[in-house]
């Protein structure tokens, strides 16, 4: 049977026997309260009222909105649509951790869940309806992009919970208003609802930044003495490998999206015919919505800033609750060498990894053993059948590196499990720092604890748009924690006033090194874009323009090796680099910008000579020959000025 006729098949299978409307005879419950909430039709009169619209016009409006997202479960449908979901997750086997979904199901039995997942492929969408309706949990409804809104798989999807929404709807006051009664009747009527906070597919493989729509509404709806209230449940996928990943790394080279039609579809439903190991279903810690808001409003933090607060804790408890997957250790192993490795180097490296992430306790994917040398060689072995490493085993032993032009797809893969080596990276730059201090170098009232601190606080704004880190005071108690275990409990909670050769032998006798391996693609993606925003000068930026010269300057300087890896020239790191940028005011121009862009450079151009160091000290070197600034240099003291300035911003 065709991928064509399966598709069709089922979907035809789960259809009503006559299809008709797109909404059931009868609209859902929501629908209906809805229309007959005077609260509503008080808001819907006040919107015409504001828009100087006749009351009927916008009621015909709002009425069409309702029709087109809501969303119902219909028995039979949803049977169907499982059995189509077990069909297109046929690459893997789907482990869930029973233990937490237990804890889950008692919570679903009082409370509306708002399941906020990450999003690394299209098949999340089934795998979380999949795994909470095989155990018997509360109907899921759950937003999915209007894009998706295919013909007949979009009206089965409707009938099985699914709410299409549009992406852009600042222009689109009544469809807002329609959108937050509707969330809000939802939380009324107990149901669970579920929606990637990133907002989309993330393209390299780590969380993108939350996306405040949905959970904005959420935020209104708990909002008062009698309003019903919400657990949020952070819920983290993660796969061995994805089929469409090299699709995303492509478009991070510059290609086109292909658009979501039949065409996508059945391509999409055929890529997952070849086996590609497991997914895993996590669940993060979960908490009171309302508790939280009204927390933070006794904090004095309200409006916009306590939903951001909000996202940004959701966002950390999804990391938290991500598994270190053997994939991810692999390919953090290999990345890092750039050469072929055996299945002994390979191991060599991840031992560190692995008694570090013992001793930082964080999960493994399916308690899978990092030590372990079939565990390794399989991953090895799977990642070489997908085609991201190549294999050679004429010689005296197998060896194993990554392919060509899939350094993006094996960056993808680490970047699941890179929030939890970000920070031990950063403390070694700040032990690094205090090892470099010149005998007679003037301190600060601090010493060289003040130095290791300020370092590290410097490297937490410069990257603070690619990573989620915590408060500043959260952020220096964990930098402590981790400075413990980077150089032992003897040394106290930091680098101390402990002299510059004591800081250069404690961080040579650490063990794992990290920062090469996690800081260097995104620093050298970053020292790019400010090499070519450097070169313009003092003239204001096309931002299209700067990504496009950054993309073709940043293939030459792969070839030349003036970037340790060809993952670095990466459209998205280039972006985050680009919104890093816009935020110290570097793209306007006016008097004075070009200085600050060189400062900006400078200041990459020394942040990528340390992780190099610290690559050095590892072992592990990478022969680059680091740009120099192609305009004519300030005085020292001048452009260190630049850099001090713009590290004091904080996000």
């Amino acid at each position: 049977m065709t991928v064509v006729r399966r598709v069709r098949d089922v979907a035809r299978s789960a259809l009503p026997r006559s299809v008709g409307e797109r909404l059931p005879a009868a609209p859902p419950p929501e629908v209906t309260e809805l229309l007959h909430d005077k609260r509503f039709q008080r808001a819907v009169a006040e919107a015409a009222d504001e828009q100087g619209r006749p009351e009927e016009e916008v009621w015909s409006e709002v009425k069409g909105y309702l029709h087109e997202m809501s969303a119902a479960h219909d028995d039979r449908t949803s049977q169907g649509w499982a059995r189509m979901g077990d069909w297109f997750l046929r690459a893997y086997d789907v482990l869930v951790d029973e233990d937490d979904m237990q804890e889950l199901k008692r919570l679903d039995r009082s409370h509306s869940l708002a399941l906020a997942f990450s999003h690394r492929s299209y098949l999340d969408g089934m795998v979380i309806p999949n795994a909470l309706s095989s155990r018997r949990f509360s109907p899921t409804y759950t937003f999915g992009g209007a894009n998706l809104n295919l013909p007949i798989i979009g009206t089965v999807a409707s009938r099985t919970g699914l709410i299409f929404i549009r992406r852009s709807t600042q222009e689109i006051p009544v469809y807002r208003l329609a959108l937050r009664s509707y969330i809000r009747q939802m939380v009324t009527n107990k149901r669970n609802m579920a929606w990637s906070i990133e907002g989309g597919r993330t393209r390299t493989g780590k969380l993108r930044p939350p996306v405040h729509g949905i959970l904005k509404y959420l935020t209104d709806t708990v909002d008062g003495d009698e309003a019903p209230d919400v657990q949020v449940v952070p819920v983290s996928v993660v796969y061995d490998q994805l089929h469409e990943v090299s699709l995303m790394t492509a478009e991070a080279r510059g290609a086109s999206k292909t658009p979501e039609d039949w065409r996508w579809l059945v391509r999409f439903a055929r890529l997952q015919r070849n086996r590609l190991g497991r997914a895993y279903l996590t669940v993060g810690e979960p908490f009171s919505l309302r508790e939280k808001m009204d927390e933070l409003a006794a904090e004095g933090v309200t409006g916009h800033q306590a939903v951001e607060r909000v996202a940004l804790d959701i966002s950390h408890r999804l990391n938290r609750a991500t598994p270190v997957t053997v994939t991810a250790i692999v390919s953090l192993a290999l990345l890092g060498a750039d050469r072929a490795l055996t299945v002994e180097e390979v191991l060599e490296t991840v031992e560190p990894l692995a008694a570090y992430i013992d001793a930082r306790n964080w999960p493994v994917a399916g308690a899978a053993d990092l030590r372990d040398r079939s565990t390794i060689r399989r991953a090895l072995a799977e990642l070489a059948r997908s085609g991201v490493l190549t294999a050679y085993d004429q010689g005296t032993e197998p060896v194993w590196k990554i392919g060509d032009d899939q350094h993006l797809v094996a960056a993808f893969y680490r970047n699941t499990v890179i929030h939890i080596l970000v920070e031990r990276a950063i403390g070694e730059l700040a032990l690094l720092t205090v090892s470099e201090l010149e005998p007679d170098a003037e301190l600060p009232q601090g010493g060289t604890l003040q130095v290791g601190w300020e370092e590290a606080k410097r490297m937490r704004d410069l990257l603070k748009f690619e990573f989620f880190f915590p408060s500043r005071a959260g952020f220096e108690d964990d930098l402590r924690a981790e400075l413990r275990l980077l150089v032992g409990e003897g040394t106290g909670s930091g680098p101390g006033d402990m002299s510059p050769e004591r800081a250069r032998e404690l961080l040579v006798g650490a063990r794992p090194h990290l920062a090469h391996l996690v800081l260097r693609p995104f620093l050298d993606a970053y020292l790019v874009l400010a090499d070519r925003l450097a070169d313009r000068g003092d003239s204001p930026v096309d931002e299209d323009d700067l990504l496009a010269d950054a993309l073709a300057v940043g293939r030459q300087w792969a070839l030349q090796r003036r970037v340790a890896s060809a993952e670095s020239i990466s459209l998205e790191l280039f972006r985050t680099a680009m919104a890093l940028a816009r935020h110290k005011g570097l793209l306007e121009g006016g008097p004075g910008t070009g200085s600050a862009r060189e400062a900006f450079a400078a200041e990459l151009r020394e942040a990528v000579r340390r992780v190099n160091v610290i690559g050095e000290i590892a072992g592990e070197p990478v022969q680059v020959v680091l740009p120099q600034p192609q305009t004519q240099p300030e005085t020292q003291p001048e452009a260190q000025a630049h850099a001090d300035a713009a590290s004091q911003d904080s996000r």
